[in-house]
């Protein structure tokens, strides 16, 4: 009994493995604990933070910052460069916001769970007061230049269509609709200097989108522009003078800046970039217009002088991606930008010496940021000659020497365009697994030019994308520095259709597929998308009611060829996604399994499209990093 007993006892002395909680919102079927020796390894790459520039407070000129500290993104207050971040909202969902112009009323957006069902608020001493209905989807528009109106768009009157608002967010009770319109593309893009009237954009594709001029008194509609002609509209701003700014791709393949009169639709084109102009913003006074360029996804801020068309190029930002361009009052330039050994942050620049400043420097979980190597790109002529691109992250060849795998990473959009920003965590893949990572820019990607986006619109020449994989895969595998038995794709969103696609076409050459909140089928995928967006994605998509239509949809969905899938899959989605609902992860995961086939399915029930909560991200990325451990790499999880 003694000897039984001295057993027992060293026994229970061994520890046992220990796992780490999975939240609480979590649903992991079919997929294995996640050890805590694998979550702390990990740690320090799950703990880099961000701040995206929100915009300017004129009544102490600090910066409106989005950041996160708990769980999720909130508006922060950063007084001066350097300076702490005040956090003023402190909600369970991810805030965003913009402060009016004289700064007394500061005026945001929050959903509930990732619906983006969005309602708008003001938000003061932490509190919040509602200005919508709590039940419709709305979406913060711009400022009156005086500060008295708030546009926005609302579903309030059927649920579907995006109809037009203001409101003086002091006073919730003076919201009132101002024109009522057809289709989910609708967005107020802003108010002439008298605010007597507002320029509209209606969105209709990528390619294709009308402006209009709306009476805020009458609520009169007046269509401006042809808009029979192909033309499509990245932005429109009034300045102080009345003259109508919009980037538009009239008579070019890119996105350009200019003026256009309403009164005989003519645009005329001022910048000459052989690249889209991503954004602008118009100096209060309208002395300058800053305005940024897409040069093969590294941004160029730039400074054109409306009266002489004189421009200054800012040397001096950092090379990477940059958004969000807001002059405030007093002329400085604030704008958000990232790069590859930088997350996200908050920058100003002045408008007369070019000056740089850095307004915040994000955490990256006290792990070196210039430890992260920067992408090379990559170029190839896809199978019908079509040039394409992407960025190549491959580990340092000191610590990872031979053949590396590899994961192809595909964007989502279609209308996207993969950029060579800071990859968080994904850095851990790089940095500690030896692991190369593809980000492509397929047909149909921004950035490249109209024509080039448009090349895989409808169902019939859908396909020609995910060939277009099947090119980049011929090259990488040519690559010395790759080990082309031990590649893998993974996406999100579209590119989640792709990572589908892409692993029925080119399973053979492939260890895994990890697709993230993915259309299976086209045809279910139309059906049962939000009301306010379906015809917006019939655009791009095809039209499921037409039957010709119809039948190619399915013929290309990639349940319909789930039978060839037959390398380990893992799904992600979010149980209140609108855009893709869970119905789709559920089917394929049904399918694959009833073949007999492996797949993981991960479903973030308080989530959206795509993981916005931190906890559950970061249990997303361990999960994922366990299937490519054992798919990948080989290996036993520890």
């Amino acid at each position: 009994m003694k000897r039984i007993l001295l057993i027992a006892a060293s026994l229970s002395a061994v520890p046992a493995v220990a796992d780490t909680p999975k939240p609480a919102a979590i649903v992991a079927d079919g997929i294995p604990a996640v050890p805590d020796a694998l979550a702390a390894a990990t740690r320090p790459y799950m703990e880099y933070r961000t701040a995206a520039f929100a915009g300017w407070d004129a009544a102490d000129r600090s910066m409106l910052i989005e950041t996160r500290f708990a769980s999720t993104v909130q508006l922060h207050r950063v007084a001066v460069p350097g300076g702490a971040r005040s956090q003023l909202s402190f909600e369970e969902e991810r805030v965003t916001g913009s402060w009016s112009p004289k700064g007394d009323v500061l005026a945001v957006s929050k959903d509930i769970g990732g619906s983006e069902f969005f309602q708008l608020f003001t938000l003061k001493n932490g509190r919040l007061t509602l200005l919508t209905d709590g039940k419709s989807r709305n979406e913060l528009g711009p400022w009156s230049r005086d500060g008295r109106l708030l546009g926005f768009t609302s579903t309030r009157r059927n649920g579907t269509d995006s109809d037009l608002y203001v409101i003086d967010p002091r006073n919730p009770a003076t919201s009132r609709m101002v024109a009522a319109v057809k289709g989910g593309g609708w967005a107020i893009a802003g108010f002439s200097p008298d605010a007597s009237h507002v320029v509209v954009v209606e969105g209709i594709s990528v390619n294709k989108s009308n402006l209009w001029y709306l009476d805020v008194a009458s609520g009169k509609l007046t269509a401006i522009g042809d808009h029979s002609k192909p033309i499509a509209y990245g932005g429109a701003q009034y300045a102080p003078n009345g003259t109508l700014w919009v980037t538009s791709d009239e008579g070019s393949d890119f996105q350009r800046l200019g003026t256009f009169d309403p009164r005989t639709g003519v645009f005329h084109a001022v910048t000459t970039d052989k690249w889209d102009v991503d954004g602008f913003d118009i100096a209060d006074d309208g002395r300058f217009i800053a305005y940024l360029v897409n040069e093969a996804g590294v941004s160029r801020l730039k400074l054109l002088d409306p009266k002489t068309g004189a421009v200054r190029t800012v040397d001096k930002l950092p090379i990477g991606v940059a958004s969000g361009v807001d002059i405030a009052p007093w002329g400085a330039i604030g704008l958000t930008l990232t790069s590859a050994r930088s997350p996200a942050d908050a920058f100003s620049v002045d408008p007369v010496t070019l000056a740089v400043t850095r307004w915040t420097a994000s955490e990256t979980g006290g792990l070196d940021p210039n430890a992260n190597v920067e992408p090379r790109l990559v170029s190839v002529k896809s199978f019908d000659g079509l040039p394409l691109s992407g960025f190549l992250y491959r580990p340092d060849p000191a610590k990872f020497p031979g053949k590396r795998p590899l994961i192809v990473n595909i964007h989502g959009g279609p209308e996207g365009q993969s950029t060579p920003g800071f990859l968080g965590r994904t850095n851990y893949l790089i940095n500690e697994l030896g692991i190369a990572v593809f980000y492509p820019n397929v047909r149909g990607s921004t950035g490249y030019g109209k024509a080039f986006v448009a090349m895989d619109n409808g169902p019939f020449k859908r396909e020609d994308s995910v060939k277009d994989v099947g090119a980049f895969l011929d090259v990488l595998t040519r690559d010395p520095t790759l080990d082309p038995s031990r590649f893998a794709v993974t996406g999100g969103s579209y590119g989640g259709y792709m990572c589908y696609a892409v692993a029925i076409r080119y399973g053979a050459r492939l260890k895994g597929a990890n697709c993230v909140v993915a259309i299976s089928n086209f045809v279910t995928f139309l059906e049962n998308t939000q009301s306010y967006r379906r015809d917006l994605r019939r655009v791009e998509y095809g039209d499921e009611r037409d039957p010709v239509q119809r039948a190619q949809l399915l013929k290309i969905s990639p349940l319909t060829s789930v039978d060839r899938l037959t390398i380990p899959l893992m799904v992600v989605t979010g149980g209140n996604d609108p855009r893709v609902p869970p119905s789709e992860a559920e089917q394929i995961v049904k399918a694959v399994r009833a073949r007999g086939g492996t797949a993981w399915s991960l479903l973030g029930q308080n989530e959206g499209h795509g993981f916005a909560k931190k906890e559950n991200q970061d249990y997303q990325f361990w999960t994922s990093l366990i299937f490519w451990q054992r798919n990948l790499l080989g290996e036993a999880v520890k």
